[in-house]
């Protein structure tokens, strides 16, 4: 008999139900995922249960319902109806109830369902103010992007899709705004903590801060304190993105495509398009880029006038860049090693001359204000040296004024140096002091063709001997300033500067005769290496602290604000990138005067030691002409 013609008497394990035990089944599968919700125990019913009875068990069952249903448009509509019906009777006890009802989905909602969620969070905001914290923070986290939506956020800007989405939270947000005054304090302190972290993707971000303008440009009550936020949470991704990282890493970038390069045959074609400008590879950059290139958008429309501006728009233009520059002074002077966030101001003061003489003068008042911390004097100076060499908009004149201010201070320091200061000449005491010399070295240095050359020079022949016999008003202006005086003084303000701003500036006054500054530069560096000696190790260099905060800018994007008011340094035809100093010791003797001035403790054979030394290329390369920051970017 075959095996298979006997039963076996084993069941099988899968069972066959009938048709009503299938039905039961499916109905038990579809109540572990969504509540029934008939009329009787809707909304209005559940809370009149808890309130007349204190039972809060229909209220649990809706809340739960509300929060893992799928909802449809209708139900929507007819929930809120329901619950702007007994939105009084919506008080602390039901918040896990409100809660779940401003959090429901309304996004890609008929315009009945958006209507009617609207209508509720409204309501409910203005009836219980212990609710104004939950519903902004359901409003503000409609501002962040997911991290999937980078394809709907190009540079910062969103699609339509998504600008309809984000227009009715807007709308929404102006009329609780308007409707409950005391939401103002919640506002900025939820768009504050919903930031987002800045190591997420650049979309996010820069989608939050688009929002963040966005609310400013409506509610200009918003502005100092959101454009403080904002400048803040920048800083943080500047100081996260170094200017070393990004050009290292661009440099990668291009020796890869002019490999790929190289290997395709290039055709030329009379159409091709301008390049657009190439994203970062660095992500942080990128994402500062895109934020800054939306800022300065936003600075752009608040601070630039037009001619048919009126009055009222002028104050209130003004007012703003007094709050911008409030903000620069809390925020970005006080801040250390940062590359690209200082620029917003560069690019407002290029918007109009009032504005330049503004931030000059307020930076020079707080150079002269002796109750200012000496640290902030000396970033002070840096910016106004910084931003007078590379801002192509400010004028002769107004260089030149400064230069006079500067050498003004800078002589009075001098002459009211007592006997004990002029015994104590060290950088910590005197720092204010220093930071000003080396502010008009650099700008001298910088500068030097706009200070040496008027319009009758450039009419002739640019030959040395001629240049040094025209009547220049600029360089007797140069001359005015007694720069040979702050040079030789017995502070020597050349020791503490930067050695290319030093070795730069040399260059500049022995050109045009101006000041003979090798001898003291000669002098400083066998002092610094006598102490070498002596010591048998390497001491740390005493020099400024200093960063020049308008150095050349290398965000792409946003570069497009920033280039055409910029100044690239160019080399003078005058000057000299060559060796000036170490050609010199080596033709002098040793027994020279000025070689053995402050080096009596000097043994010989360290003197043989120095002597080898200075024809060293490590020990040439200090006194290049035209390496100081920013010189050799042509």
């Amino acid at each position: 008999m075959s095996m298979f013609s006997s039963k076996t008497g084993i069941t099988s394990i899968l069972k066959s139900y009938s048709g009503a035990d299938r039905e039961r089944a499916k109905t038990a599968a579809l109540n572990k995922v969504r509540f029934s919700t008939p009329k009787e125990k809707g909304i209005v019913e559940s809370v009149r249960v808890a309130l007349e009875e204190h039972n809060f068990h229909l209220i649990q069952e809706f809340t739960y319902f509300l929060r893992e249903a799928d909802l449809g448009d209708d139900e929507i509509v007819s929930i809120m109806r329901d619950a702007r019906k007994i939105v009084h009777s919506l008080t602390p006890e039901f918040a896990d109830l409100v809660e779940a009802l401003l959090s429901v989905n309304w996004k890609k909602r008929s315009t009945d369902a958006i209507q009617a969620y609207s209508e509720f969070t409204v309501d409910v905001m203005i009836a219980h103010n212990t609710y104004i914290h939950i519903g902004i923070g359901k409003l503000i986290l409609n501002w962040i992007p997911n991290d999937q939506e980078s394809e709907d956020w190009t540079n910062g800007s969103p699609s339509e899709r998504v600008q309809a989405d984000l227009q009715t939270v807007h709308a929404l947000l102006n009329r609780i705004l308007t409707a409950v005054p005391m939401a103002f304090d919640v506002v900025v302190d939820t768009i504050a903590a919903k930031f987002p972290y800045f190591k997420k993707p650049a979309h996010v971000t820069a989608g939050y801060i688009h929002n963040v303008l966005w609310l400013m440009e409506s509610k200009p009550v918003y502005e100092e304190l959101l454009l403080q936020l904002v400048l803040q949470k920048l800083l943080i991704l500047d100081v996260s993105a170094p200017r070393d990282e990004i050009e290292a890493l661009q440099e990668d970038s291009d020796e890869e495509n002019e490999m790929e390069a190289d290997g395709m045959f290039q055709m030329d074609d009379v159409n091709t398009q301008p390049k657009q400008p190439k994203a970062l590879d660095h992500p942080i950059g990128q994402m500062l880029d895109i934020c800054l290139l939306k800022l300065l958008k936003f600075l752009d429309d608040k601070c630039r006038t037009t001619l048919n501006v009126s009055d009222d728009q002028r104050v209130m233009k003004n007012r703003f860049f007094k709050t911008l520059m409030h903000i620069f002074d809390e925020v970005l002077l006080p801040s250390h090693n940062i590359h690209h966030v200082q620029f917003v101001m560069f690019y407002v003061c290029s918007i109009r001359p009032a504005y330049t003489e503004a931030f000059l003068n307020f930076l020079w008042l707080k150079v002269q204000n002796p109750n200012v911390s000496s640290i902030i004097r000396h970033v002070a100076v840096s910016y106004i040296a910084s931003f007078l060499a590379r801002a192509k908009f400010v004028p002769l004149s107004t260089i030149t004024y400064y230069l006079k201010e500067l050498s003004n201070w800078a002589n009075t320091y001098i002459n009211d140096s007592d006997e004990f200061s002029s015994k104590n000449c060290s950088l910590k005491a005197n720092m204010v002091f220093f930071s000003v010399c080396q502010a008009m070295f650099y700008l001298i240095a910088f500068r030097a063709r706009d200070l040496t050359i008027n319009e009758k020079s450039k009419l002739v022949n640019f030959i040395r001997n001629s240049i040094l016999t025209l009547c220049s008003s600029d360089l007797l202006l140069l001359n005015t300033l007694q720069l040979s005086r702050l040079a030789m003084c017995h502070f020597n303000p050349l020791r503490y500067c930067l050695p290319p701003v030093a070795t730069a500036f040399a260059g500049v006054t022995r050109t045009y005769q101006l000041a003979y500054c090798h001898t003291v530069l000669e002098r400083n560096a066998r002092r610094k290496l006598a102490t070498i000696y002596g010591h048998d190790k390497l001491m740390p260099e005493e020099t400024l602290d200093t960063f020049f905060p308008f150095d050349p800018y290398i965000l792409p994007l946003s570069s497009k604000y920033i280039e055409p008011n910029y100044l690239v340094y160019k080399v003078h035809e005058l000057e000299e990138p060559t060796e000036v100093v170490p050609t010199e010791i080596m033709r002098r003797k040793r027994g020279d005067s000025e070689m053995i001035e402050d080096d009596d403790f000097i043994l010989a054979d360290k003197r043989q030691k120095l002597s080898e030394l200075s024809k060293s290329q490590l020990f040439d390369k200090q006194f290049y002409y035209g390496t100081s920051p920013g010189f050799n970017q042509q």
